[in-house]
């Protein structure tokens, strides 16, 4: 059977547990872009028939907001915010501040009456449960087997800098380690996941060969098992509301040609001096471009699904920071470069496209991750109401957010995405 096709079953089968994981906190929210609450008729008893308001839909994304020290800004209201949907600003319809992970309802508080006589401190609502849910995404089809101590040592750091106590997490596995951990309060699970990490990507020996022998049909299948493996987790991810949902993309990254500008030419010169036809160069040129377009679609779709469902990647890359590559693989410098370069853009863009941080490039995960738990820990969800596309509209929304206030510094996804017919099923 081949190799493909039995890590395409394997990913199939977590994404089933994964989804049975998420059908079991069904009862923590809805999905992102959800129905809007009915409206009573003018003065009417809620218990009378309500009228809806067709089409319309209720959009929520995170927004993050400090000071010019770095500060999160905690006491902002909703007319501090400016919301435009494709240019055209809207009405805040909620407000929800996370505060140090205890969850406010910001609109319910301002419409708390003024009270005559003793002035009395106001009374907030405040919803202890746990506002962030992680999932640990370990790519390890794109972790070579020397990077397996260095990620295990990684989880054990997001256990000890991350993951706290109340937090809601779970972990799922792209290949070989066979991880699908069901959603759990248990830290303790986090350091028994660690131990059966195990990498299994290709080395740049494993690529060259590839290259020279152009059989890159399975560098390309990987990557693919592995956006497929997060795009379904992130379907389910859409039934849940008002909760900080955070992806820890663990990673080696995507290029989709390596090591292609040298041996990809002298492939092409082969062909060439054999038969003497340029268009054989034509067609080695275009198979790279197609290779990137390939990439490009596939962060591109992974990041709209993301988007539909309020979740912010946050991409780290275990093999730190990269220097020339080893002396045994004889790769010419540039070569190594465009390389590494393509495999880190691909995690920055999953970030970057969410609203999340990339730790690429870097030695000190604690202070990424450090960084990433106070990104998560207190924020702003912001929701207004839309109408939802009609047949033949584009589907992704433009989206500016802002604060009126001097100094705030925002950090929000700048689009959203309408599920469609067939991701809604």
């Amino acid at each position: 059977m081949p190799r493909g096709f039995l890590q395409l079953s394997r990913a199939s089968g977590r994404w089933l547990v994964m989804g049975a994981i998420f059908t079991g906190i069904g009862l923590l929210g809805h999905a992102q872009t959800q129905s809007s609450s009915p409206e009573p008729i003018g003065g009417q008893a809620a218990s009378q028939q309500p009228i809806f308001r067709s089409g319309v839909t209720l959009v929520t994304t995170d927004v993050i907001v400090r000071d010019e020290d770095g500060i999160f800004m905690s006491d902002l209201l909703p007319e501090d915010f400016i919301v435009e949907e494709e240019g055209i600003e809207q009405e805040i319809a909620s407000l929800v501040r996370v505060d140090g992970g205890r969850v406010f309802d910001v609109l319910v508080e301002t419409a708390v009456p003024a009270q005559e006589g003793i002035i009395l401190p106001r009374v907030r609502k405040v919803d202890d449960t746990a506002g962030r849910i992680f999932v640990l995404f370990i790519d390890d089809l794109h972790m070579t087997a020397q990077l397996t101590p260095k990620v295990r040592q990684i989880m054990e750091t997001i256990a000890e800098n991350l993951v706290h106590e109340g937090d809601l997490f779970g972990i799922i596995a792209t290949g070989t380690s066979n991880l699908s951990i069901d959603l759990t309060y248990d830290r303790n699970m986090l350091f028994a996941a660690a131990e059966k990490i195990v990498g299994s990507g290709f080395n740049p020996r494993d690529m060259i060969t590839m290259q020279q022998r152009r059989t890159l049909s399975e560098v390309r299948w990987r990557a693919h098992v592995a956006y497929k493996t997060a795009f379904e987790t992130l379907k389910n991810l859409e039934r849940i509301n008002n909760r900080r949902k955070v992806f820890i993309y663990i990673s080696g990254g995507y290029d989709f040609n390596p090591f292609g500008e040298q041996y990809g030419q002298d492939v092409a010169q082969k062909y060439i001096n054999q038969f003497e036809d340029q268009p054989f160069a034509d067609v080695e040129r275009q198979g790279a471009v197609f290779a990137d377009s390939e990439l490009h679609s596939e962060i591109a779709e992974l990041t709209r699904a993301a988007n539909r469902s309020n979740t912010t990647f946050h991409t780290l890359d275990p093999r730190g920071l990269m220097a020339g590559a080893d002396i045994e693989y004889n790769l010419p410098t540039q070569e190594w470069n465009s390389h590494v370069f393509r495999t880190q853009s691909s995690l920055r863009s999953l970030a970057e496209l969410t609203g999340g941080i990339a730790i690429v490039n870097r030695n000190n995960f604690v202070e990424g991750l450090r960084e990433i738990d106070a990104e998560t820990s207190d924020y702003y969800i912001v929701g207004f109401n839309t109408n939802r596309p009609e047949a033949g509209e584009a589907r992704t929304r433009q989206l500016r957010i802002d604060v009126r206030r001097e100094g705030a510094q925002v950090r929000a996804r700048d689009s959203y995405t309408f599920a469609s017919v067939a991701t809604a099923r």
